[in-house]
């Protein structure tokens, strides 16, 4: 590990509720390969936490890989809000792609419904729209909402159902009723300790890749070549260091069918750099992401919050 004098804790605010948080924390140091962070959810345990540490120690180690593209197509990502607000943040994004988060705790399909009504309005009839329930769906709910969301014209359906099984059982009795929505892992791939389970069981079309999740940009190329299925490279709500690990992953593979979930510094307050990697057009640029010290100065973590990172590094 680098020394202590190193590495910066950020503490930074969210402009909506997201995945349960209004704040995202982590860690930042420089490496002579760059940039990196390590930025496990509070809710982590040491395991999960480490592989999380091994994306950052990854790069340490083996370098970035080379790049096909110097762009990466992106899509908007919509928290569990209110109608008008999803209208606005899609309309404000310049992307043509809308993931939208559903299946909100505390919330009704109505809601979901409503949401994703106002997406598909503000892209109009050309843009894609894909819905996010995080696996909070039983398979019986899942094709309910499959039913009702299915009308705006969905591009895929991530992670609709919590286990393999479940994605498994829902893609054959939406095959059976004739509806042609294709499924998502995510979860299933980067926590289920046996990602290759979700190829054995046909349980979706498409896999979500996350980097620090999974362990490193490198993991994450032999891991999709070893799916064998589409991918989409998503983030885990990191500051713009983070996230340009993942906007590399996306550049370094030889096919992209679909825009990346890489369009997440739009959902953070305030960042490491006055120059996040944000979309333009609908794209985020391939580059090296270099803090700079007027935003660290206002991303600092407090004195309590920059101990507890450093007690969960050394676990």
């Amino acid at each position: 590990m680098p020394p202590a004098s190193r590495r910066f804790v950020y503490d930074l605010p969210l402009r909506h509720r997201f995945r349960g948080i209004t704040r995202r924390q982590g860690m930042i140091w420089s490496t002579p390969t760059g940039w990196v962070e390590w930025s496990p959810f509070l809710d982590y345990g040491p395991a999960e936490a480490a592989t999380w540490l091994r994306a950052a120690r990854d790069i340490e180690a083996r370098g970035w890989p080379a790049l096909v593209r110097s762009s990466v197509p992106v899509n908007v990502t919509v928290p569990a809000v209110s109608p008008d607000v999803a209208a606005g943040i899609v309309a404000g994004s310049g992307c043509g792609t809308a993931k939208v988060k559903v299946a909100e705790r505390g919330q009704a399909l109505g809601d979901d419904i409503a949401r994703v009504e106002a997406v598909r309005s503000a892209l109009g009839p050309g843009g894609r729209v894909r819905v996010d329930a995080n696996g909070a769906w039983s398979v019986e709910e899942a094709l309910r909402a499959i039913r009702e969301l299915g009308r705006f014209g969905l591009e895929y359906v991530e992670q609709p159902c919590a286990s393999v099984e479940e994605l498994a059982d829902l893609r054959r009795q939406l095959a059976r009723s004739g509806r042609s929505v294709l499924i998502a892992a995510d979860e299933s791939i980067r926590r289920s300790g046996d990602p290759e389970r979700v190829v054995a069981l046909e349980a979706a079309d498409v896999a979500v890749l996350k980097v620090q999740p999974l362990g490193g940009i490198w993991r994450c190329l032999e891991l999709a070549e070893r799916l064998g299925l589409p991918v989409v490279v998503s983030s885990a709500i990191e500051s713009s260091v983070g996230l340009a690990l993942g906007v590399a992953l996306a550049a370094a593979l030889p096919d992209l069918p679909f825009a990346c979930g890489l369009n997440t510094a739009a959902l953070l307050a305030a960042d490491v750099t006055s120059q996040p990697l944000v979309a333009v057009d609908g794209n985020v640029p391939v580059r090296p992401v270099v803090p700079d010290a007027a935003a660290l100065d206002g991303a600092r973590a407090d004195a309590k919050t920059e101990a507890m990172w450093q007690a969960r590094l050394e676990l």
